[in-house]
């Protein structure tokens, strides 16, 4: 896997003027080496040596990860991530080719947004993937738990009351008290057990699962605001097909790493996109998915 080698040291090296060659050779080698990938490009003709700018390059849709494997190369996954989706839906498959690259993407992310994970407590509210036990999202979260280095941080499953203890026992702790949460979950805390969390940073990811009426993002924070006094809140998004992550910084716009650049699409055309400012589907480059689809 000398190739893959290659391009994992392009990871530490990439920046907005060496994205696009090092996404090109990660495109000319998945288009022969990953067969969803090129049978794709078949169906819809096109010549991977006709392909010459960034913004040629096919996306694969996200749904054949649900349908076919999805990997470059041969080789047996380390770990397999399925998607929540919904009850009775068919979960997309993410085989992993190496969980230490993934770890160390989650940590280095983390830190470049926010500040060394040994800073934090970290409480997780996370109970309808923590249920299910093939969550990146729970992989990911338990990863920084264990390197955070805090005997405090931990999953809470349904024990909230005892969430709500700790973060307010914590007040005052010379690490800050971080709480991630599925939206519904944080939403159902601050409407049950609403206590003062002003000394408290907030990540809220995955929505509302089909608990209640989804929530625009500045709705869901000015919720969070109001009820928890919570001064710091940001969003997570990520991917059970993606290997990066992004997070959204105090104004509510999302940053993606290095490693990850994002298109919107015309929800009524999938191949035509938006310069910026339009409302529409999103396209994602991950750097990091080498070893599968970038």
């Amino acid at each position: 896997m000398e190739t893959f080698k290659s391009f994992e040291r392009d990871l530490y090296e990439v920046n907005a003027d060496t994205f696009p060659d090092i996404a090109y050779r990660i495109f000319r080698y998945q288009a022969k080496e990953n067969k969803t990938y090129q049978q794709y490009l078949q169906y819809r003709k096109i010549d991977p040596t006709k392909v010459s700018k960034l913004e040629e390059i096919p996306f694969l849709p996200i749904s054949l990860y649900k349908q076919y494997e999805v990997v470059t190369g041969s080789w047996i996954p380390e770990k397999i991530f399925l998607s929540s989706g919904t009850t009775g839906s068919i979960p997309s498959m993410n085989r992993i080719f190496s969980l230490s690259l993934f770890e160390e993407r989650a940590k280095r992310i983390f830190e470049d947004f926010f500040e060394p994970v040994e800073n934090y407590h970290i409480l997780a509210l996370l109970p309808s993937y923590l249920e299910r036990g093939d969550s990146s999202l729970v992989y990911m979260v338990n990863h920084l738990i264990k390197e955070s280095g805090s005997n405090h941080s931990s999953f809470y499953l349904h024990n909230v009351e005892e969430l709500v203890s700790t973060a307010t026992l914590l007040k005052g702790s010379p690490k800050r008290v971080m709480i991630w949460g599925v939206t519904y979950a944080l939403l159902d805390l601050a409407n049950r057990f609403p206590f003062d969390a002003s000394h408290c940073v907030l990540v809220e990811t995955g929505g509302m699962k089909g608990r209640g009426k989804e929530m625009v993002r500045e709705e869901v924070h000015q919720f969070l605001h109001k009820k928890l006094g919570a001064k710091s809140v940001f969003t997570e998004y990520g991917m059970t097909e993606l290997t990066s992550m992004a997070y959204t910084d105090s104004s509510g716009i999302f940053r993606c790493p290095n490693t990850m650049k994002v298109y919107i699409r015309d929800l009524y055309d999938p191949f035509a996109f938006f310069a910026g400012g339009e409302h529409g589907g999103i396209n994602v480059i991950d750097l990091a998915n080498y070893a599968t689809c970038s």
